[in-house]
């Protein structure tokens, strides 16, 4: 990976990259970045001094982008209506896009405009997932059963974690969005499979719900193992890519009156979700 000086931000995700910002800009290793980010999940840069479009650029480099607008990451229903609306939901663990969609997003860039607090102790952290590693941190039992599920998305489950204490009004809306069945692992064009357990996985097809809520909470805590995640407290002068389509990741709680804001552009999906070839 000639021109590019990387190192492990933890053993099993996450890349730390030190390259000359006019090269980064100018693409000259877009093409090895894009294979260390698939390869490592999260590539973070530091001390970055760029501009909205440069960071426009450098993700347009990676792939194509789904729009060239920025989208705002915030709670801030006056800086951004539409996201602020979904934010609750950020703070479980999640792939970006609809829980129905055959393509997910390939992945995105995300810089920080304004800090929820100064030093760790602000919140506002995002924490990201080795879906990769934690499938393969399964027993060869568990690998095989968990290939051949299917498992139904709602967005009740994914709503009432983030609001237990909604209305029935609020309830019965969520219920009017049809659900949807993906594959518990995604095997992907590489052979290699990760884990597709989001917060809108509501319950295993075809399994008793007893059976099914105890595995899936048995899958949760293992894939939340801490050598699977990697948590990124974010400083002024940051870029960060990561691949969605082999990560999970969420916001960490923060006050809401801080101002957070992180800007955002998305890559357009490449590949669409297959259930392992063996099951």
């Amino acid at each position: 990976m000639s021109g590019l000086a990387a190192r492990p931000l933890k053993p099993l995700i996450g890349s730390a990259v030190r390259i000359d910002a006019a090269a980064l800009i100018g693409g000259a290793h877009a093409a090895a970045l894009r294979a260390l980010l698939i390869e490592r999940g999260v590539v973070l840069f530091r001390d970055l001094d760029i501009t909205l479009d440069q960071q426009r650029a450098i993700t347009a480099g990676l792939g194509r982008l789904r729009t060239g607008d920025v989208q705002k990451v915030t709670i801030d229903a006056a800086e951004s209506p539409e996201y602020a609306a979904y934010f609750p939901m950020t703070f479980f663990w999640h792939y970006d896009g609809n829980y129905a969609d055959a393509v997910p997003c390939l992945g995105a860039s995300m810089r920080p405009a304004r800090l929820a607090g100064m030093g760790a102790d602000g919140g506002g952290e995002t924490e990201f997932l080795n879906a990769y590693a934690a499938y393969e941190g399964l027993s060869e039992s568990d690998r095989r059963l968990v290939d051949s599920l299917r498992v139904v998305h709602t967005r009740v489950a994914a709503n009432a974690v983030a609001r237990p204490e909604a209305s029935d009004a609020e309830a019965a809306a969520w219920r009017r969005f049809a659900p949807a069945t993906q594959p518990l692992v995604w095997e992907h064009a590489s052979g290699r499979k990760s884990l597709l357990l989001r917060s809108s996985v509501s319950h295993v097809e075809g399994m008793h719900p007893a059976d099914s809520h105890d595995l899936l909470c048995r899958l949760r805590c293992h894939m939340a193992r801490e050598e699977y995640v990697y948590r990124h407290t974010w400083r002024m002068g940051d870029l960060l890519l990561w691949d969605n389509t082999g990560t999970l990741h969420r916001a960490r709680p923060f006050d809401p009156r801080s101002g957070r804001l992180l800007h955002r552009f998305t890559l357009e999906g490449e590949e669409p979700i297959r259930a392992p070839a063996a099951a």
